[in-house]
């Protein structure tokens, strides 16, 4: 099973694209958009599961320097 989440990012001022540039190095991030709204940055990552996912965002997303918050929203399936 593949996880997938939504990690939303506010970054500090005039440190947007430093971070989108950084987050670009992990291989786990499948892609990011800069937006506009309470948060700067949207990267969607996958990992094996959703402990993975945390432990990406954990270890290697939120040490990113200019990052200030962050929030992760998981993927889940509505079954049919």
């Amino acid at each position: 099973m593949i996880a997938t989440a939504y990690v939303l990012i506010k970054v500090e001022a005039g440190k947007g694209k430093e971070v989108y540039n950084e987050l670009l190095k992990l291989k786990d991030i499948q892609h990011i958009d800069a937006v506009t709204g309470p948060f700067d940055l949207i990267a969607a990552l996958q990992g094996t599961d959703f402990n993975t996912i945390s432990q990406i965002v954990l270890k290697k997303v939120r040490p990113i320097k200019g990052i200030e918050e962050t929030v992760t929203c998981n993927v889940i399936s509505f079954e049919v």
